[in-house]
This record gives structure tokens, C-alpha cells and sequence, in this order.
């Protein structure tokens, strides 16, 4: 029988969703509705992830919740190798930058999130979960987090991926299938995730690893809960449907776009920051997908001021409006709304 990984009454679990939308009310919100929350650490400062650690385990406990979260961390990315590809894309990007009134640098910004500070933060002081998305880590990290009693999930996108893994000794994985909002997790950034139902995903990487897992992509109702879980999942993990929920922090210009009806289709493209992810189409994708550079985080980075400008300025065709398939169910609602209409699937 497959450890259990998730310490929640329901098999449904909150995405970790970096960039603001996922807050302690949402989190709160999840564990206060017998879900498992995630809080987002990639692209935080360690001190503030920190300070949403403490508050969040002082919120669970003033609700009498379980005293269960996870953490999810960004795993370092290789350095750009190529800086005058970055510079050119800068250029690309002028007319866009100044139309917001924005200056681009072109010098290529690289960093690792802050890796170890955060890790020695989670040795420290040591969280039930802690999930890896963009890659694996030195063996070593994921050693020293199960150490503390930390259980260790890597997020991954194909069975070969679920294969290195296991290798190098998590406890789990969180199969991300095609059609997930926001950034792919594949480890190689250069190329796209499988086009391949979620489903089906699960019980390729179960035929190829025995690890507990869970799904992730395309989740936009009760049967589709039903559908990862019959494939053999322990869980199934939604992320698109909090974005408009009442406790999310999803910017305003991010939530009308998601109600928008001129916006008709989601597309994978590395415009906004140079590795693949799901975003409801723009213009901008159309003007710009096909030449950005594979370059997280240097292209991240590049473009943040300009996202940041467009979002204040409620411009969303040059916003990054990350959504998943099923992006059309999110709805303006409680999130125990949406816990509750998903538990009908388990």
C-alpha cells in the first residue's frame, strides 16, 4: 500500500500559485474546508516566506484546523548561455515598454531564488511538506529536508522525470499534465510538456514508479477529480479554479480577463518568462511567443517591470494571464465553494 502524503479529509489539494494569488486567507480557506494548502515560496523572499509560515500556522491553529501545509520551492536553473539573445528580445519588447511608460535592461539578471537561504529556513524550522517544481536538487537538499520529517515532492511532467525522482529519493511526485495553468514544471525547459490527457499521464508514471502521487492539470470539475483519481492518484490538485475566488490575491486586471469572452483560448509560450507556461492567448503572445528565448529566470526578470506596469494599468493583452484548460469553470466564489462542488468527484 502507497504511504499516504497528504495530512487532509478530502483528496484535494491547493496548488501553490507564486506571483500573489495564493494567500493565507486562501490557504486558510483550503484547510478550513478539509483540503490540503500549499503555500507558493518561488520568487519570495526568504524573510517574507518565512513570515507566512509562522502566520499561517498561527491561523490554522486559532481555526482549530490541522496543523498540515506544504511549502513549494523553485529549484535553481541553469545560467542563460547565450546574453546577446536576451538583449535582443529586449529590443523586441521596446514598442511594448514604451508604451507602458517602462525602460528594459538588457543586461541578463541571473539568480538562484534564493535556494539555500530558503532551505536552511526549512531545515530550521521544518514544515510538513515541501514540493519541487522546475527540476531536482542536489540529492543532498532532498535528504536533508526528510531528516527534519519533512515529506519531499517533485513535481514532474513525463515518467522519465518520475524515474530521476525517485533516483534521488522523494517521497512522492506531483504529476503536472499538459493542460496546467502557469509554468510548466518540466525539468528542460527548452522543450514542451507532452501533449497528453492528465489521466493518462498518472497511470503511465504509475506503471513506470511505485511512489505515491499527485495530479495536477486540466482539474475544472468534480469529474475530472474522479477521472485522476480512478487513474490512480492520490490526490488531485487545482490551481485555475482558486484564481477568482474571493481569497485569492489574483490582481484585478488577471481576474476580469478570466471572465472576459473576447479572451477564447489558452497557449503555452515563453514570452513573459523564458520557460514554457499556459496563459490565456494575448497579443502580445502572438507578437512575441515564437521569438522569446528559453532563459528563466533572465527573461523573468526582464519583462517583470513591464508585467507590473500593464497589470497597474489594467492592460491585460501585455499581461502574463496564466490559466489552465479548464480556465472557463473558475468562478467568483468562496474557495469552500469550490472545495465543495470538487468533493462530489471523490
Amino acid at each position: 500500500m502507497a504511504a499516504v502524503l497528504l495530512d487532509s479529509r478530502l483528496p484535494l489539494v491547493a496548488a501553490p500559485l507564486a506571483g500573489g494569488p495564493t494567500t493565507i486567507a486562501l490557504a486558510r480557506a483550503v484547510a478550513a474546508a478539509s483540503a490540503f494548502p500549499f503555500l507558493a515560496g518561488g520568487d519570495k523572499d526568504p524573510a517574507a516566506l518565512a513570515a507566512q509560515i509562522t502566520e499561517l500556522r498561527a491561523a490554522l491553529a486559532a481555526d482549530g484546523s490541522a496543523p498540515a501545509f506544504g511549502v513549494n520551492l523553485f529549484v535553481p536553473q541553469a545560467p542563460p548561455p547565450d546574453a546577446s539573445a536576451i538583449a535582443a528580445y529586449a529590443e523586441r519588447l521596446r514598442t511594448d515598454a514604451d508604451a507602458l511608460g517602462v525602460r528594459l535592461d538588457p543586461a541578463p539578471i541571473h539568480d538562484d531564488d534564493a535556494w539555500r537561504a530558503k532551505l536552511d529556513l526549512l531545515l530550521r524550522d521544518p514544515v510538513p511538506v515541501v514540493s519541487l517544481t522546475f527540476g531536482l536538487p542536489d540529492g543532498a537538499d532532498i535528504a536533508a529536508l526528510r531528516q527534519v520529517g519533512t515529506r519531499v515532492l517533485a513535481t514532474v511532467t513525463s515518467a522519465d522525470e518520475a524515474l530521476a525522482a525517485r533516483d534521488a529519493g522523494v517521497d512522492g511526485l506531483v504529476m503536472q499534465g499538459w493542460g496546467a495553468g502557469g509554468h510548466s514544471a518540466i525539468h528542460d525547459s527548452a522543450h514542451d510538456p507532452v501533449v497528453m490527457p492528465t489521466a493518462r499521464l498518472v497511470a503511465a508514471v504509475r506503471e513506470a514508479v511505485d511512489l505515491p502521487l499527485i495530479a495536477a492539470g486540466g482539474v475544472d470539475g468534480p469529474a475530472a477529480v474522479r477521472e485522476l483519481l480512478e487513474a490512480g492518484a492520490q490526490a488531485a490538485a487545482i490551481g485555475t479554479l482558486l484564481l477568482r475566488t474571493h481569497e485569492a490575491g489574483t490582481s484585478p486586471t488577471h481576474r476580469a480577463a478570466l471572465a472576459d469572452p473576447s479572451l477564447t483560448e489558452t497557449v503555452l509560450t515563453r514570452a513573459f518568462t523564458g520557460r514554457p507556461a499556459r496563459a490565456l492567448r494575448t497579443s502580445f503572445i502572438d507578437r512575441h511567443g515564437a521569438a522569446a528565448p528559453t532563459a528563466y529566470p533572465a527573461i523573468h526578470h526582464l519583462t517583470r517591470e513591464l508585467r507590473a506596469a500593464a497589470g497597474a494599468a489594467g492592460d491585460a493583452q501585455r499581461l502574463h494571464l496564466w490559466a489552465g484548460t479548464g480556465w472557463r469553470t473558475a468562478r467568483e466564489e468562496p474557495v469552500a465553494r469550490v472545495i465543495e462542488r470538487l468533493a462530489a468527484g471523490v
